[in-house]
């Protein structure tokens, strides 16, 4: 009897970690449980159901199937790596290798949970205001997690995690930030700090949310630059004020300066702006970068004018003010004295600012994982892992993550990004190596994937695939069907 009695506790192999885990109790990760001396993935493995539907022809040719009754064909599952397991270490075939027929192709899935040591993510956060300059250090919980980066049009950029943050600092440092990675991903909310004491900046990101900043929730990014603004909405100006500076911390426009101006005879004004001339009507660094007016630092914005020139200049000079997103404007007429004096804003350029409003899209962040495909993901697919990376390369092989489309980086290796909104909820876990666990699926044909050398002998049919012990998700709205043909070279559709 003493022979039939199994171990107080196993060890799992699912990581480096290698727990040693008791009956009833979980690992370090949360993610393998010992039950009644079994190793167990507590998470389930997630089924995509197809929903590239096409509607069947009202009078089928020949070649076609018979009708079934059913108006929309559909429901072909998807079966994705959320729940797989892992590989490690490393020579395993994939946990779960796949195969269907999709429109008379025999296709297989290889199915993978990668350990991510090398992984990170991008946040693109759609406003104006500032969080920090170029190469400001993020920081969690006093760790730093990553950098700011390059700005995009109307958007501020983090570029967070990494190997560096991950391995390559203080126990804490890799702990904090793999903590941060995962809860970003799985679209939970992070708050992190920028910039240094005296200067910091407090951020909350949650993907699919608006940011808040230092307390403020964000409602719009900005419609354009300043100059673009001046480009775009001068009709709306023309008769009802005499001159419209929409305040940037980039570019800053003024009209009657700017060449839309021109081509409308919008005569000088003698205006002065205090800062750096670009080309006729377009201003840098008028101002410091801040969470005011268009991003800068600014609440009042005759701040940014210098005195008029009184050879140009006349009593009763109508001047609008305004900000790229239409939230803060101000309406100005001259004095005897040619200085701007407030006043009530008419109807037409209150409207005209509204206008500009509701030209601006919602403010949100976009969370993106990006991660480098090595070791032991290739080696699950394929005994020769290079023709993997090959096969990707020539799009003979469809690279996905939960199902949803991952943009290959080129060059050498997989390198693979993806917007986590795309992905099943609660996709990405982690080991406390540390690293992040994400899936990633290989679809190709099964003559393909005999010929670069995969484990075809654990192949196995889709409907093999215990599905009652499986979480069945509907596929994203945004989501492209992996299996479709339009995805490999072979196609011609490509």
């Amino acid at each position: 009897m003493k022979d039939d009695l199994k171990p107080e506790k196993i060890r799992c192999d699912a990581c480096p970690v290698m727990c040693y885990i008791a009956d009833g109790k979980s690992g370090a990760c949360d993610r393998y449980a010992n039950h009644g001396g079994t190793l167990v993935r507590l998470d389930p493995l997630t089924i995509i159901q197809n929903a590239d539907q096409k509607l069947v022809p009202f009078m089928p040719s020949g070649t076609e199937d018979p009708w079934d009754g059913d108006i929309i064909k559909g429901g072909r599952p998807f079966v994705t790596a959320v729940g797989a397991g892992t590989t490690y270490p490393d020579y395993k075939p994939a946990p779960f290798i796949v195969s269907q027929d999709v429109e008379g192709v025999d296709m297989v899935t290889v199915v993978t949970e990668g350990i991510f040591s090398y992984c990170g993510v991008k946040v693109k956060i759609d406003t104006d205001r500032h969080i920090g300059h170029e190469c400001d250090v993020v920081r969690v919980e006093g760790e730093p997690i990553g950098h700011v980066t390059t700005s995009e049009y109307g958007s501020k950029m983090l570029s967070l995690g990494g190997v560096e943050h991950l391995t390559g600092g203080s126990k804490k440092e890799g702990r904090v930030t793999c903590d941060a990675l995962m809860r970003l991903c799985n679209r939970e909310a992070v708050t992190m700090v920028i910039g240094e004491p005296g200067r910091e900046t407090e951020l909350v990101v949650e993907a699919g949310k608006p940011p808040i900043i230092n307390g403020v929730t964000e409602n719009l990014m900005r419609v354009g630059c300043g100059s673009a603004t001046i480009g775009m909405f001068p009709k709306q100006w023309i008769g009802h004020v005499d001159e419209v500076v929409v305040v940037d911390d980039h570019i800053t426009g003024v009209l009657s300066e700017h060449e839309t101006g021109k081509q409308l005879d919008v005569p000088a004004t003698g205006i002065k702006i205090k800062g750096r001339r670009s080309t006729p009507g377009r201003y840098f660094q008028v101002a410091e970068p801040g969470t005011g007016w268009g991003g800068t630092d600014i609440e009042d914005p005759l701040t940014i004018l210098g005195p008029f020139n009184p050879k140009i200049a006349w009593e009763g000079l109508r001047l609008l003010m305004v900000s790229t997103t239409g939230e803060q404007y101000a309406y100005f007429e001259l004095d005897a004295d040619l200085a701007p004096r407030p006043r009530p804003a008419p109807a037409q350029l209150k409207a005209s600012a509204d206008l500009i409003a509701e030209n601006c899209e919602p403010s949100v962040c976009s969370v993106l994982f990006m991660g480098g495909a090595g070791g032991s993901l290739r080696a699950g697919v394929t005994e020769n892992p290079v023709r993997l990376t090959r096969s990707v390369k020539e799009s003979l092989t469809h690279v996905s993550c939960g199902g949803a489309d991952a943009y290959v980086w080129p060059g050498g290796g997989i390198t693979v990004m993806v917007d986590v909104l795309d992905m099943p909820t609660q996709s990405f876990g982690y080991v406390p190596t540390p690293a992040l666990v994400a899936p990633i699926e290989f679809t190709l044909r099964v003559s393909d994937y005999a010929a670069l050398g995969g484990h075809v002998d654990h192949i196995r049919a889709a409907d093999d695939v215990n599905r009652d012990a499986a979480r069945h998700v509907a596929q994203n709205d945004s989501a492209h069907d992996p299996m479709a043909r339009r995805n490999f070279r072979w196609s011609g559709k490509g």
